[in-house]
């Protein structure tokens, strides 16, 4: 495969429909349905040996972890959208190359191009300081990549959510914490969640089954206490506990929503479909997603 620098082309509202037939919406969703069914029913305990590349992948998030202390928040009048977060930013796009070589194969070495574009844009953007759903789905993109290239395998699936995706968001929400990042493009109140999605459905289906944990039960401070190690849905509640105040069912209402739901295959069901509409049908979120040859915005072939 020849390999080319990624160019935006979702530039107007009719372009959500070739989006939405395209491989790379077809890629991408497919990863998140794949590694869905893959951690069903399983606690982030629950893990088969990470291959190389996982290992690999976690470096890489320790490395752009440790530059925040590089780069630590300056002083400066606003409160929010600290801008040492340039700074940090600024060295992603100068080490990123470097970084993405350590997880390829020399044949597949030219596939860098891509690669960088997407990881770029993976942890929030450096002109607004801001971070969210959109700059996740270029992580996964990221991820699409690797699993094209054969770099990662099916057999990587849970280790993916348990492992990699679990550092990623540790990262991200140091990023958000140190830098004071703004939500990009958060419905406040009437969103799932001012910055991430992808762990509310992933984690929703570790649930499946549980014994002790309904949906009725995911807010309660006992449960946070004794399971946000272990469930991916849980460690985001305790997160949002952390970062707002006040009734949960006041700042957080979709999600507490959620805990009318019977069963946690209905809510799984019911984030993958809102998934598709809030995040992925969304102009102001998937104008800035790149295609090149691994994320092509051609048909997908049925």
């Amino acid at each position: 495969m020849e390999f080319k620098e990624p160019q935006r082309e979702i530039k107007t509202l009719q372009s959500l429909g070739k989006w939405s037939q395209s491989e790379a919406y077809k890629d991408l969703l497919g990863l998140i349905l794949s590694v869905n069914d893959a951690v069903k029913s399983k606690s982030l305990s629950e893990n088969p040996q990470s291959s190389t590349t996982i290992l690999k992948l976690v470096e890489l998030l320790d490395t752009v972890a440790n530059w925040t202390e590089e780069y630590p928040p300056c002083e400066q009048p606003q409160r929010f959208g600290n801008k040492s977060f340039r700074d940090w930013h600024a060295r992603l796009l100068k080490d990123s190359e470097k970084l993405i070589l350590s997880l390829l194969p020399d044949e597949q070495k030219g596939a860098v191009i891509e690669l960088k574009a997407y990881l770029h844009d993976a942890f929030g953007n450096s002109t607004r300081i801001d971070y969210g759903t959109g700059h996740e789905a270029n992580f996964l993109f990221f991820i699409c990549c690797l699993y094209k290239l054969k770099v990662l395998v099916e057999s990587d699936n849970v280790t993916l959510a348990h492992v990699v995706l679990k550092r990623y968001l540790e990262v991200s929400r140091k990023l958000q914490t140190v830098y004071r990042m703004e939500p990009a493009g958060s419905q406040g109140v009437w969103g799932l969640d001012d910055f991430q999605f992808v762990p509310f459905i992933w984690g929703s289906s570790q649930l499946i089954g549980h014994q002790s944990i309904t949906p009725a039960k995911f807010v309660d401070d006992k449960i946070i206490e004794n399971y946000s190690s272990d469930y991916m849905f849980i460690k985001c509640i305790q997160y949002i506990n952390q970062v707002k105040t006040g009734p949960f069912a006041e700042h957080s209402n979709v999600l507490w929503g959620i805990s009318a739901v019977p069963h946690w295959t209905k809510v799984n069901q019911g984030l993958i479909k809102m998934y598709k509409v809030e995040v992925l049908s969304k102009f102001p979120v998937v104008q800035h997603f790149l295609f090149g040859n691994l994320m092509p915005m051609t048909p997908a072939q049925l």
